[in-house]
């Protein structure tokens, strides 16, 4: 084989499939291998999968509304990821393996854009080394190995540079428009990825639109223009959908990680230098150190020596430098300008690098090049081998590439699927929230989740006890609670107290125990007194929905919680579809009335496609109804109505003979935690008060949205008050109160339609409350209507100007119809 010897661009694909298949049967080697379970990150994107998985099974691409409910599954990380994973698990199984099958998707499109842009700024031996190098760097395939976002975010980003960079290099005008709408397409598609795709893509960017404008290009002006709203389109229903979301999550994100992880503050060198100084271990030392100096030599020979031959050099082309120094530079400065800081993030930078790499390594001239290639790539071959397989090369690996092991675990498998199928055996016919008190590495939430989604099980997991003062409530919604010995992980101060409440306290009992690869102790502990049983019977009811309450006292105090014990017998669809609308009215007073409404079971049911149509079930709730405070005492019989959540049917419900009698002098009893419809219920009136009693309230919802992780309470909710409003004549109060407990059900589901129509009967209702003006502002600027919330925000202005929040929200109008001057006003007032 000559030296200069280039490959057709026929040849340069085969090998680089060739590439492509080693680069495979090491991955999948692995995790053949790999007896883990995903820790916290990789179980929530895995879990933010099967949810996609799930909504794709029933798509229905010409509805807006299920696009709306598509877009919100995942409402602060980017969905592309999850989309193009979802239909493997969906024909192959929700496991992490074959999810993490789409890495080789990933790897294959990332190898093909490096190819290609060897080719575009050197030529196809430039293309194929650096291809090669990216299978061989350390960092790269350190992150392949996880199902985390950042190496599929790589891919998204190296393929958007390679199209932008073949539209720069382009002077065919037919071809610029095609190659300028496909990289709109691309660079939509990275942002869907994750945003920080813009840290690596806008300096390139930003480069050829003033190239562009330096040559007066106006065609490709127009060109580049249509691209960027092509890639705008892709990506903005997302982000129209999620925008407040990403922003407030945003700070989470990067500056409470950066504190919490001790990450170096802007204004020190630490934060400039962080990613230079680690650049070695994810490049590994060869790889960095003898392309370097066969590129040294090169020039020492060119440029004092005056030796070398220029006529074939691979990197004569000025523009291609350029092009790789301003993505290096602009992604480095911005990847650095980030607060938050973790060697993954750069990953971006590395395949760009390669093309640096693959550069060096040609430039190595005489009889000794051959050797010192194939020396180079035998070298990252070796290593890759030791990295990422237990062979005893740990010492070799260390020295020339220190942090970049990553070895499958082999040892005893954890009990996951056991703990769940522990659950489902015991409450099948249940979706169930599973509470979990440590939080380490392989014992956390987000993982109970993921195999709690698997098989239809609808087992949650939730991180809860956080807070001192969440201890008690959470110990008393949930039934069921994981806690462990040994190492417990990154858990709050509080944790060991709701431990003790669980293991040592009178309603739970321990169901079993499994031993962990540590020698340490998985406890698994259920109410003794579950708060919704489900137990099949042989006998059909009289009736096709029979409600049996039980009341354990006959007379209660006002404004203190009642326990209520609801025993349904139905059919499985019958039950699984319906809700009571419950009455307790004064028997000489009709207008003194209090409801308890509620899906049956609580909204907890979930009937398997094994369960037949013709089984009937019986469901007994456990839990506490709550008069108000200022009720009037007397004696409240109980009226019954069943509303079919997907009709609207309704039935009545002969409740005549339970009864109770509220009375000031009762005796104090002790009550189960109110359910989730009454606790919103209770809490949404609050909101007329005043703006700042909104911490407080989303503070309570966020609680106890942990309860139900499919937040059903909230439909639960919204449903019936809404049939309440439209069949049931009550007081103005009353009707208010309701309808801030439907407008607050409809934000926390982002139904911004809905939303807007709640407010706004709110303040035709209440005219002279400008809270209610604020509330619609605010979801008017939420969809992006800013001149409808300026209307609503000079109503609420004009009945009390000293709110201070109007002020913010009015600015926030004005940014969003390009009024900079007046926004800077408010903002300044």
């Amino acid at each position: 084989m000559r030296e200069n010897r280039q490959f057709s661009w026929q040849q340069g694909l085969i090998i680089l499939g060739l590439i492509w298949l080693f680069g495979a049967v090491c991955d999948r080697f692995w995790y053949s291998l790999d007896n883990s379970v995903p820790a916290w990150d990789q179980a929530d994107y895995l879990n933010g999968v099967l949810n996609y998985a799930e909504a794709l099974q029933t798509s229905q691409w010409l509805s807006g509304e299920w696009w709306r409910s598509f877009w919100l599954l995942s409402n602060k990380i980017p969905p592309l990821n999850y989309i193009l994973t979802a239909p493997l698990v969906n024909l192959f199984g929700t496991t992490e393996d074959v999810a993490t099958l789409i890495m080789l998707f990933y790897s294959a499109v990332l190898l093909v854009s490096v190819y290609g842009l060897g080719v575009v700024l050197f030529d196809v031996n430039t293309g194929l080394w650096a291809a090669g190098l990216c299978q061989l760097i350390p960092g790269l395939y350190y992150y392949r190995l996880e199902f985390i976002l950042d190496y599929p975010l790589t891919t998204a980003v190296i393929f958007s540079f390679w199209l932008l960079t073949l539209y720069f290099f382009n002077q065919n005008k037919l071809n610029g428009w095609i190659l300028g709408i496909l990289w709109g397409i691309s660079f939509g598609l990275a942002m869907l990825m994750k945003q920080t795709a813009l840290f690596f893509l806008f300096f390139p960017l930003l480069w050829v639109f003033l190239s562009v404008l330096k040559k007066r290009q106006w065609l490709r002006l127009l060109q580049l223009i249509s691209s960027l709203l092509v890639g705008i389109a892709v990506a903005f229903p997302w982000y129209r959908t999620n925008w407040l979301l990403i922003l407030t999550s945003g700070k989470r994100a990067t500056v409470d990680s950066a504190i919490a992880e001790g990450d170096p503050a802007l204004n020190t060198l630490n934060a400039w230098t962080y990613y230079g100084k680690i650049l070695p271990y994810l490049l590994s030392w060869h790889l960095l150190i003898i392309p370097s100096v066969g590129l040294l030599i090169y020039l020492i020979r060119k440029y004092i020596y005056r030796r070398s031959n220029t006529k074939n050099l691979i990197y004569a082309n000025k523009k291609a430098w350029i092009s790789i120094a301003v993505f290096l530079l602009g992604g480095y400065f911005l990847s650095s300008l980030n607060i938050n800081k973790d060697a993954r993030y750069i990953l971006p930078l590395l395949p760009v690098l390669s093309l640096i790499l693959a550069v060096g390594l040609l430039s190595w001239r005489d009889r000794g090049r051959k050797y010192i290639l194939w020396i180079t790539a035998s070298l990252g071959i070796i290593l890759i081998l030791l990295n990422i397989f237990p062979v005893g090369g740990e010492a070799i690996a260390s020295k020339l590439n220190p942090r970049t092991q990553r070895y499958p675990y082999t040892g005893k498998s954890y009990p996951h699927p056991e703990v769940i199928a522990e659950i489902q055996n015991i409450s099948p016919y249940l979706r169930t929230v599973l509470g979990i008190l440590p939080s380490t590495l392989q014992i956390n939430q987000h993982n109970f989740s993921f195999y709690g989604k698997q098989n239809n099980a609808r087992i949650s997991g939730r991180q809860v006890g956080v807070r001192k003062s969440e201890i008690l409530p959470d110990s008393r919604s949930l039934d069921w609670f994981i806690t462990k010995t040994g190492e417990q992980g990154s858990i709050p101060e509080s944790q060991p107290a709701i431990v003790k409440l669980v293991e040592q306290g009178k309603d739970f009992k321990l169901q079993k125990t499994w031993q962990l690869p540590d020698d340490s102790w998985l406890k698994l502990y259920h109410r003794d007194r579950p708060a919704v049983e489900v137990v099949p019977i042989t006998l059909s009811p009289s009736l096709p929905i029979t409600l049996s309450p039980y009341l354990p006292i006959t007379q209660s105090l006002p404004g203190v919680p009642i326990p209520v014990t609801y025993q349904w017998q139905g059919d499985r669809h019958t039950l699984e579809s319906g809700m009571v609308l419950l009455t307790w009215e004064h028997e000489d007073n009709p207008n003194s009335f209090w409801i308890h409404d509620l899906a049956i079971g609580m909204g907890a049911l979930n009937f398997s496609h094994t369960v037949e149509d013709g089984e009937f079930f019986q469901v007994i709730a456990r839990t506490a109804m709550l008069p108000p405070g200022n009720i009037q005492p007397g004696k409240y019989n109980l009226q019954g109505v069943y509303l079919d959540r997907h009709t609207g049917n309704t039935q009545p419900i002969d409740l005549s003979s339970t009864s109770i009698i509220i009375d000031p002098q009762a005796a104090p009893i002790t009550a189960p935690e109110l359910d989730l419809v009454t606790q919103l219920r209770n809490t949404a009136p609050k909101m007329a008060e005043n703006i700042q009693g909104l911490e407080p309230i989303f503070a309570q919802t966020a609680r106890i949205n942990q309860y139900d992780a499919q937040q059903d309470y909230l439909k639960q909710a919204e449903l019936s008050l809404s049939y309440r409003l439209k069949h049931q004549q009550v007081s103005p109060p009353q009707q208010k109160d309701w309808l801030y407990a439907i407008a607050l059900s409809q934000v926390l589901q982002q139904d911004v339609n809905g939303a807007i129509s709640s407010f706004k009967q709110i303040t035709n209702l209440y005219p002279q409350n400008p809270y209610g003006y604020a509330y619609l502002a605010f979801v008017y600027l939420y969809d992006w209507q800013p001149r409808l919330a300026e209307v609503a925000l000079n109503s609420a202005i004009e009945i009390n100007p000293n709110i201070p929040e109007l002020t913010t929200l009015q600015g926030a109008a004005a940014v969003m119809q390009g009024r900079l001057i007046k926004a800077w006003k408010l903002f300044n007032y």
